[in-house]
């Protein structure tokens, strides 16, 4: 055996050739025959009990090879694994198992290639391939389309369908019946009106009623539905006024009395204005809904600045307006409620009046005290301020989600103001570059826009691009601080400034003449001036109004949490015009802790916007403010106009004075309390 091995172990100084190779593994040409199983091999051959084959750790010699092979050979038909050790005390690796695989028919021997590479046999188990992960940027624009076509766009589409034509006709015609019973019953006070045409007077004032009613037989239909569904709303009132109307016309053609016809037309005429004013609302919402390509919405948090909660920006979802924009407001629940109890006052009256007269009388007290019990403006206390701010937000592209939004931006807040929101995208130009000493234009660029990026806001793209455009090299900033009016810094190791004059000459920097440049970046490098970049800010439309209308409302703080230094209170100011002292200008360490604030999850959306701008956003807020005092004052002064007026009603069939229950009596009290009902609805005009 061992001159065998002496034999098949070449030299070491010896090199081996194809023709040695192919004699120690056969005859290529020659079929090779296992005598049982396949051995197929993983890498390494591990064994527990065979020998191990030592090889040098420098060289692997061919014989060693073929000793292993043949070794290996031997060990195959008592041994199943077998491993290689290292020679030299060398670390032992982790032994893998040898796998033998029994087959039926022996495969042959590929023919000998250069190019021949093992192929590994691989693990069997299961493969499960990954699912691809697709890549969709217009996904979210497609499920806010899906969203909006199943919600605001088919209700946009069924209001189209029912149209504002036949409310507007039956305004129009409402409007004429009731200037000529109006007009009649003013005849009828100053004595114009012959005792031969009294009767016919009086049925013409049914006739009048009896038209307006059919006119606004569908404010009455969903009067008495609310009744069926245990709401009492000012439209079933309505209903009643209407019975009891009738009721006394009927009455007044047997002893020659003239009606009230004309103040219930006057409060069908504001019902059917009001349904008019929701339904145009309601239309103008799903409009700038349905044509949203983005939705951000409003979110109210708590102790934002200074314990007041503010109103930070959200990604906003249609759901947020759909199940909110229809809820009932808080005075609405108030007009209920007084609803359900002006009538109790009013059959109350109405029975002192048949117990201290006759039923002819405690039917004109019960007509008179509904109709005074309801003003006619109090119909649209709550639909025309919302429809007169709809239309200023609809402009912008913004929605209130409900009263439920109204309220939440009707507090004390304050305002976050980006430096895009005052100048967004393009407002902001360079408009010129001047360099002073012997430094490397290139290279103050570079240090200036390094320190600029550092620092953030709206002038870090402008000199990122005349950095871009002139090629030059990108540096990092070090230590960056922030001054009143400007920065400072380390680039290279050299210190580096840049701000307004005003900070540079507080520096200690010096200025040469002709360097005053009312919009400008100064840059000082090791205390030297260096260059000045003018920059133009182009004042935007919409970033001006929106500031302008937050600044104007006590309880709203705007406050600006940008790093940019050159957005100082002067240049607001000078700027827009607005009165700063109703702005908050933090410290920089605040300012960066309030851009960092995010809206929680689970927050309610106030309001949506659907385009860019501050104009929309702030007009979300400030008119929310103006709806819900109009809301407030209105439905006071209504209330105290209902309940005075079923005082005087009481009183005055107490008293037996029921001749001054005249038409022309009660119409004239609502037309005077119609004056502040009108004006307090304009207050979302002024927003």
């Amino acid at each position: 055996m061992d001159d065998e091995r002496k034999e098949l172990q070449p030299e070491a100084d010896d090199a081996f050739s194809l023709e040695d190779i192919l004699k120690e593994f056969g005859d290529p040409s020659k079929p090779f025959e296992p005598e049982a199983d396949v051995l197929i091999w993983d890498g390494t051959i591990p064994t527990e009990s065979a020998q191990n084959v030592a090889f040098p750790s420098d060289t692997i010699r061919m014989g060693d090879i073929t000793r292993a092979v043949r070794e290996l050979s031997e060990a195959s038909d008592t041994e199943q694994t077998m491993r290689f050790a290292p020679v030299g005390g060398e670390e032992e690796e982790e032994p893998k198992p040898l796998i033998y695989q029994p087959v039926d028919e022996p495969p042959r021997a590929e023919p000998y290639s250069e190019e021949w590479e093992p192929e590994y046999e691989q693990p069997i188990s299961e493969y499960v391939p990954q699912e691809p992960i697709v890549f969709r940027p217009k996904s979210r624009l497609h499920e806010l389309k899906h969203k909006l076509v199943e919600g605001p766009e088919k209700r946009y589409y069924q209001l189209s369908e029912m149209g504002l034509g036949k409310l507007q006709v039956a305004i129009l015609i409402n409007v004429v019946i009731f200037a000529l019973a109006a007009g009649a019953a003013v005849l009828y006070t100053l004595d114009m009106v012959s005792a031969e045409r009294m009767r016919l007077l009086v049925f013409g004032q049914f006739l009048a009623l009896m038209l307006s009613a059919l006119l606004g037989s569908y404010q009455l239909i969903e009067g008495v539905a609310d009744l069926l569904h245990k709401r009492f709303t000012l439209n079933t009132l309505l209903v009643f006024s209407a019975i009891a109307c009738a009721a006394d016309a009927v009455l007044c053609l047997q002893v020659g009395r003239v009606p009230c016809c004309a103040a219930f037309c006057l409060n069908m005429t504001m019902s059917l204005w009001s349904a008019y004013q929701k339904r145009s609302t309601e239309i103008s919402q799903m409009d700038t809904m349905r044509k949203a390509t983005r939705l951000d919405s409003l979110v109210s948090t708590p102790d934002y600045y200074e314990g007041l909660p503010g109103v930070l920006r959200g990604e906003g979802q249609v759901e947020d307006f759909m199940d909110n924009y229809n809820a009932p407001a808080g005075a609405e629940k108030i007009f209920s409620i007084y609803a359900l109890a002006a009538l109790a006052a009013s059959l109350v009256s109405g029975a002192v009046g048949v117990i201290l007269g006759s039923v002819h009388m405690g039917v004109q007290v019960l007509c008179t005290s509904l109709l005074v019990a309801t003003p006619a403006t109090m119909f649209i206390t709550l639909s025309r301020p919302m429809a007169l701010l709809q239309r200023r937000l609809h402009k912008h592209g913004s929605v209130i989600c409900g009263w439920k939004g109204v309220l939440g931006l009707s507090k004390a807040l304050a305002f976050p103001l980006k430096d895009t929101d005052l100048f967004p995208m393009g407002a902001a130009k360079m408009n010129g570059v001047k360099f002073y000493g012997s430094r490397n234009p290139d290279e103050v660029v570079a240090y200036a826009t390094a320190l600029i990026n550092a620092d953030g806001g709206t002038m870090a793209l402008l000199f990122q691009q005349l950095l871009d455009s002139r090629s030059g090299y990108h540096y990092e900033a070090e230590n960056v601080r922030s001054y009143d009016g400007g920065i400072g810094g380390e680039v290279q190791g050299e210190a580096v400034l840049a701000g307004t004059l005003a900070f540079m000459q507080s520096m200690g920097v010096e200025m040469p003449e002709g360097t005053r440049v009312s919009s400008a970046v100064y840059v000082a490098i090791d205390g030297a001036l260096s260059g000045v970049f003018a920059i133009t800010y182009s004042k935007v439309k919409t970033s001006a109004v929106g500031l302008n209308t937050l600044c104007a409302y006590r309880g709203l703080i705007p406050v600006l949490t940008t790093n940019d230094f050159m957005l100082s209170d002067s240049f607001i100011r000078s700027r827009f015009g607005v009165n700063v002292k109703r702005m908050a200008f933090p410290e920089r360490e605040v300012r960066d802790a309030l851009s960092q604030r995010q809206p929680e999850e689970d927050a309610p959306a106030l309001a949506l916007t659907t385009r860019d701008g501050l104009a929309g956003m702030a007009y979300a807020v400030t008119g929310s403010r103006a709806l819900r005092s109009a809301t407030m004052v209105g439905a006071a002064i209504h209330l105290i106009a209902g309940i005075l007026g079923l005082v005087i009603m009481l009183v005055l069939t107490i008293i037996g004075a029921q001749d001054l229950l005249t038409p022309t009596n009660i119409l004239l009290y609502e037309l005077i309390w119609m004056i502040p009902g009108l004006l307090v609805t304009q207050w979302t005009r002024l927003v």
